[in-house]
């Protein structure tokens, strides 16, 4: 499943190609893949068509379109919106575990698993058409309404920050890429958590964007067990485990993300190449790097962990004697 370095690649990518253009016309594919928007595809469509897409915004994994509408009521589409214009409606993406979105020329075939087209307005150098493509349909589109942020901050990333937030994103922590994070209030809820420590990165109620692979990457780097009770955790460890969680996932931007396979690509369908650079994720039996750096032979191992996999290494992240999870 796309964590937050490929989530934002694909930010970055979709900033380029549809920031200011106006939304002309809209098909669904497959139905399914709006399943979240209750009114149906036909609501979909007419809520969509005449919209300019002002921005791409980005909370850990989530990411949204704000729009503004910029349809006369005589039905006829002007060239712009009003450079003041609040957003109050945004398109939604959840990719899921295979969503992608593609920037494409009308000429290109269809993917084999395409769900929804929008068509956008002319740009020169740029494609024609948004393509949300899905092979497991786990991923979708759907209007949201955006409400104002708790804390009067930036709803996420984004080109033009506003302190606003789609609502399904609203109960979601900032994550360690976002300038507004909050340590001191990361570290008081984490030490109020008394769970394991990943199990605790995992909860985006309390830090965002961290997936399973980032988190065996950033607990590695930390020399931390994922089984580690956070009510025992220093401050100092804390700030290093997030800081390797920063540095990680910095990398992995970088590299254009992690791709296992197809599923995921950016906005342009290259793959992501930062899984040749993973020190755990994946690689059980292997040696550790940082031990054999030093002559300690030590073999990765993976243990399982809410029905996932964790990897860690035996020596230097140690399972804390008192490690309940």
């Amino acid at each position: 499943m796309p964590e937050l370095p490929e989530v934002e690649v694909v930010r970055r990518g979709l900033v380029s190609w549809v920031r200011g253009r106006t939304i002309t016309s809209v098909e669904v594919v497959d139905p399914r893949s709006i399943r979240r928007h209750a009114l149906g595809p036909e609501d979909f469509a007419g809520n969509l068509e005449g919209a300019r897409v002002l921005d791409v915004v980005r909370r850990g994994k989530f990411l949204w379109l704000p729009l503004a509408d910029t349809t006369e009521s005589s039905g006829s589409v002007t060239t712009d919106a009003a450079p003041d214009a609040v957003p109050a409606v945004a398109l939604m993406a959840h990719l899921g575990m295979s969503g992608q979105l593609l920037m494409q020329e009308a000429g290109v075939p269809d993917e084999k698993h395409l769900k929804v087209r929008l068509r956008l307005s002319p740009a020169s150098g740029m494609p024609e058409q948004l393509r949300f493509v899905d092979q497991r349909i786990f991923g979708g589109l759907f209007l949201t309404s955006l409400v104002p942020t708790s804390d009067g901050g930036p709803g996420g990333l984004a080109e033009t920050p506003l302190p606003l937030i789609a609502g399904e994103a609203s109960h979601i922590a900032r994550d360690p890429l976002d300038p507004h994070f909050s340590f001191e209030d990361f570290y008081r809820r984490l030490r109020a958590r008394k769970t394991g420590l990943k199990r605790a990165l995992l909860d985006q109620g309390l830090v965002s964007g961290i997936g399973n692979i980032y988190a065996d990457e950033a607990l590695w780097k930390a020399r931390l067990h994922y089984a580690r009770p956070t009510d025992t955790l220093r401050r100092g460890e804390a700030i290093r485990v997030l800081d390797a969680a920063r540095e990680v996932m910095t990398d992995a931007l970088a590299a254009g993300g992690t791709s296992f396979d197809a599923l995921y690509v950016n906005v342009n369908g290259a793959s992501g190449y930062f899984d040749r650079s993973l020190n755990a994720y994946g690689r059980e039996g292997q040696e550790c790097r940082r031990c054999a750096a030093v002559g300690l032979v030590s073999r990765m191992r993976r243990e399982q962990f809410m029905n996932r996999s964790s990897y860690t290494c035996p020596v230097c992240q140690p399972r804390p004697r008192n490690g309940r999870w």
